[in-house]
């Protein structure tokens, strides 16, 4: 079946795959990790989420004037001239409403100020050239429209400081205007208000319209509306919510004041003061640019990961209902492939590919001649081992029992050798640490009672579930593969039949030349082989086998790390049954890109934006959609188990499972992308067998 060269050349991609250990890329996905998470700060803080509440109960004594000086000792204050108005707008630049007011104020002839908020230049820094080119003034209103009474001084530097940066990147001009938020008045205006002015010329109000209460044209008219010939700051806004009434009122205001001989200007204007624009350094402007930029990556950034979350979410329920559709499905199809009347009971050769696997392999073969099947022939292909693997098995005696010896050529090599040695028309492929139940092979090969099917999948289980590390490989077999094969059974596109169970007919084997040797998936491989060989896969739930799973962190590592890596390595092999239409397996290969490959690459991403969500996002709103991800895989878990006839106990280490588990799982994928996309070749790593498997067999306690 297997010639030399294709044996040579199998070898060098068997056990020993590759001579250089790839290179781990955790601190390029630590910097890319951290970078998001900045971004996703950096957009938090734009959207104003970290605004303070609360004031400070310490006034500054500045006088009564609007305009405050704060460039001596004491703050200096003064008022407009009488028969002047001075119109200032708070809280733009907006898009919807900035270009309306600006239209507004055109049509009447009259120049105002802006107070604009840094991040919202940062957005539309043409409204604010815009204003500018119109001669209109531009003053700095913070960064993030917080609350400077409410927030530590290192905030409030960092607010003027970004605001600055904001407007000279936008405009190339520095402003000598300043407006704290949630002062309006002279009287309100608290200490730290009046220290983050420093530098600035305090721009406060004589009138505040109070428009974005929305409380109807007449009144903010009338609060607009200086009494006797006063002159007046009036106070109103073009950003932060509806300014429809503002627009109206402006529309009624200013010819209303002008017929009774009020003029409008700037506030420099109005006051007679020196100009509010002056040219910012080319240092400024840099990191204005800079920052906007930033600014428009992080709302895409974030943007991206919150339309990913939900998608992932979307998938995930998806995914679960196709699994409960596809049980209900497959139990029906159970049923009836059990209640045909046609049994099987045609020979069997079971081949045991052995490498050092002295813990298990006594257990394992006695399980299989235990076997309540009547004709089966075991073949154990010891694979070079140096534990003594092959002298047990001729030291137990057991009849039907063949062992081979061979140089070590890596698992593909053994599986072939039995092969051909076998002489049974159905071949039953089991791992050297796997221990069957006694009905396993009869409950296997009774599929084959339909001629279309090619290759059986049996159930496997892990037999050493203590602790948590063990329980948690316990619900992923039970969750993740066996639901995930009965959907892939209905569909008719099985992408892997399990390495620890699985039964072939020897002319499949034959017709697909054997188990490929290319990739560290050689179970996945042969899968989409006898798939694209138009052969049915089916999942067979009653076909038993207990398996060891790793029983540490690095171990467990290691093993999925060249599973991953493996099937990646099979999907590409396989990539164009995507495009081949009567080949089921392009179902199958879309799953596994989706949820096996695409969904765990964008997990830390989503981890990230739920650390960004604890800080910057509702507390209640993140717990809900914890509890209810956690409820969602609690469900799907009790659904499995019970499929599976098992107990519900290990629900309870489902939260714990988020925190490491999962982490580790996602992990393995994208290490092993990056592997795969530089081209490393990665090494085969042995799992440290502990004889769990074997404890089956001895009576020692296995349940969960």
């Amino acid at each position: 079946m297997i010639n030399a060269r294709e044996r040579g050349a199998r070898h060098r991609v068997g056990r020993r795959v590759g001579v250089r250990q790839p290179r781990a890329h955790w601190f390029l996905l630590l910097l890319g990790l951290v970078m998001l998470l900045g971004l996703l700060t950096l957009n938090g803080y734009a959207n104003g989420v970290l605004g303070g509440s609360g004031r400070d109960r310490h006034l500054a004594q500045v006088g009564q004037g609007p305009l405050i000086r704060t460039d001596g000792p004491t703050p200096q204050t003064r008022s407009l001239p009488d028969k002047t108005i001075a119109l200032t707008f708070d809280d733009g630049p907006d898009p919807q409403w900035t270009p309306q007011v600006l239209d507004m104020l055109a049509r009447h002839q009259v120049k105002a100020t802006f107070f604009v908020i840094g991040a919202r230049v940062n957005e539309h820094p043409e409204l604010v050239r815009q204003a500018i080119a119109e001669g209109h003034e531009i003053g700095a209103h913070t960064f993030t429209h917080a609350e400077l009474a409410a927030t530590p001084g290192w905030r409030r530097g960092l607010e003027m400081a970004l605001t600055a940066n904001a407007i000279a990147g936008a405009t190339g001009y520095h402003t000598t205007l300043f407006r704290p938020p949630f002062s309006s008045l002279p009287s309100v205006l608290t200490a730290a208000d009046y220290e983050a002015m420093r530098g600035y010329i305090g721009v406060l109000s004589d009138l505040d319209t109070r428009d974005w209460e929305r409380p109807g044209v007449p009144r903010i008219v009338k609060a607009a509306t200086p009494e006797g010939n006063r002159g007046a700051i009036v106070l109103m806004h073009d950003g932060g919510g509806d300014r429809s009434q503002t627009l109206a009122a402006l529309d009624q205001l200013i010819p209303a004041l002008k017929a009774h001989g009020y003029t409008f200007g700037t506030v420099t204007e109005a006051a007679g003061i020196g100009p509010a624009h002056v040219p910012a350094p080319m240092d400024v402007q840099l990191r204005g640019d800079a920052l906007r930029w930033a600014q428009t990556l992080a709302a895409v950034a974030t943007s991206a990961v919150a339309w990913l979350l939900a998608l992932a979410l979307v998938l995930a329920v998806l995914r679960l209902v196709v699994q409960l559709i596809a049980v209900r499905a497959h139990v029906r199809t159970m049923r009836r492939r059990w209640s045909s009347g046609r049994e099987i009971l045609e020979p069997v050769s079971v081949i045991v590919p052995a490498y050092n696997e002295s813990a298990n392999i006594a257990a394992t073969v006695r399980s299989l001649v235990a076997s309540d099947y009547p004709w089966v022939e075991v073949i154990v292909v010891d694979d070079g081992s140096t534990d003594g693997t092959a002298d047990i098995v001729h030291r137990l005696g057991l009849p039907n029992v063949r062992v081979i010896r061979q140089p070590n050529s890596g698992k593909p090599g053994a599986l072939n050798t039995g092969i051909r040695v076998a002489r049974a028309p159905i071949v039953v492929l089991v791992d050297g640490d796997t221990v069957f139940q006694e009905d396993t092979v009869y409950n296997l090969v009774q599929a084959f009672a339909d001629r279309r099917v090619g290759a059986v999948a049996g159930n496997t289980k892990v037999a050493n579930r203590k602790g948590l590390l063990g329980r948690w490989q316990h619900l992923e077999y039970v969750i993740g593969f066996n639901l995930d094969r009965r959907f892939f059974d209905m569909a008719r596109c099985m992408p892997t039949i399990p390495g620890a169970v699985g039964a072939f007919r020897a002319e499949v084997l034959h017709q697909v030349r054997g188990v490929p040797g290319d990739t560290l998936a050689e179970d996945t491989d042969l899968t989409m082989a006898v798939l694209r060989a138009g052969w049915h896969v089916v999942y067979e739930e009653h076909a038993i086998a207990w398996t060891e799973a790793p029983s540490t962190l690095k171990s467990l590592w290691q093993q999925r790390y060249r599973w991953c890596y493996g099937t990646m390595q099979a999907m590409w092999k396989h990539r164009r049954a995507m495009f081949e239409r009567r080949h089921r397996l392009r179902r199958g290969l879309l799953y596994l890109w989706i949820f096996q490959v695409a969904l765990p690459i964008a997990a830390p991403a989503v981890d990230v934006f739920a650390l960004y969500g604890l800080v910057f996002l509702p507390w209640y709103q993140m717990a809900a959609a914890w509890v209810g991800l956690l409820a969602l895989q609690a469900f799907t878990a009790a659904v499995a188990l019970r499929l599976d006839r098992e107990s519900l106990r290990p629900l309870w280490t489902i939260p714990f499972q988020q925190v490491v588990y999962r982490q580790l799982m996602y992990l393995v994928v994208v290490q092993s992308f990056v592997t795969a996309l530089i081209g490393n070749r990665l090494r085969w790593h042995r799992q440290t067998r502990t004889g769990s498997a074997a404890a089956l067999v001895e009576g020692v306690p296995h349940g969960s």
